[in-house]
């Protein structure tokens, strides 16, 4: 027993000093706040509006965190992924828009280290470590209005196509620990997002009837901590269906919410519908 006892020593101790280091690299900090963020445009990513101040106005109010990691409606894959370059590119996923938005560059670094950590976090699933990514609009567009000096670690985990609401609500509570880490964990969408439906006359602020109706039934679901309800999303009837005819955008909203706790207070910001069947409505736990 004794000599069992010794052969196993080392790999305790190296389990144990792996472990010291990472929470020695991200010491303890108070519980940072987790947000979900409705992104809307790829133009509020350089335009100076009330959308894109809010989020300026988010970063004053909160605590700077050692890392943000961001679950984009944008990265949308078959298993689940986490960047871990040293520099992620800034991606221009999208088309049809103005020169000066595919000039912007977002040259924020990323943390190789803490996403090799993400993995060990996650049980449910396997977490490829990814180095072709970069940064979609569904990021940068919302974090360079934050942290604009791009000095601030960035990471995106990506959305497995193949998993439920539930099976991403339970990596969301997974992942609930970097929180205490000082790691901000963004998800980026939109609660309502139908974008064969958009109207240009209503581009600038409006909604149909059932996209405010739906956005309203939303907001009191999460007011009221009815998640399952959220998470079987389908079951709330065909205007559900209108709002989130494809679920990349809404998913990001079941991964803040998985990772609240049941002390901490919800807050609504950019509570607004665009172009008839999007809303920016945006979640702040903590």
């Amino acid at each position: 027993m004794l000599r069992q006892a010794q052969h196993d020593k080392p790999d305790i101790m190296s389990a144990l000093s792996q472990f010291r280091n990472f929470t020695q690299r991200l010491p303890q900090t108070d519980l940072m706040p987790t947000v979900f963020i409705g992104h809307g445009s790829p133009m509020n990513g350089i335009e100076n509006n009330g959308f894109s101040q809010s989020w300026v106005d988010l970063a004053k109010h909160i605590p700077v965190p050692k890392a943000v990691l961001v679950v984009s409606a944008h990265w949308y894959t078959h298993g689940t992924f986490v960047t871990a370059m040293d520099f992620p590119s800034t991606i221009h996923d999208f088309g049809g828009f103005p020169q000066a938005l595919f000039d912007v560059q977002y040259p924020a670094p990323g943390d190789p280290e803490l996403a090799a950590e993400i993995p060990g976090l996650i049980h449910s699933t396997p977490v490829g470590l990814d180095h072709d990514w970069g940064l979609d609009h569904g990021t940068w567009t919302v974090v360079r209005h934050m942290y604009p000096n791009a000095d601030i670690p960035v990471l995106q985990l990506s959305i497995d196509y193949t998993k439920s609401p539930a099976q991403h609500y339970e990596i969301a509570r997974e992942i609930y620990a970097l929180r205490k880490k000082g790691v901000l964990v963004i998800g980026s969408g939109n609660m309502v997002h139908n974008l064969r439906m958009l109207s240009w006359e209503m581009i600038n602020g409006g909604g149909y009837d059932w996209a405010i109706e739906m956005n309203d039934k939303f907001k009191n679901l999460i007011a009221n901590g009815d998640y399952n309800a959220l998470i079987n999303y389908r079951n709330l009837g065909s205007d559900a269906m209108l709002a989130i005819p494809t679920p990349e955008h809404y998913l990001p909203l079941i991964y803040t919410l998985g990772m609240k706790n049941d002390k901490e207070e919800i807050s609504f910001f950019n509570d607004k519908a665009v172009g008839g069947s999007l809303t920016m409505t945006s979640v702040l736990v903590g």
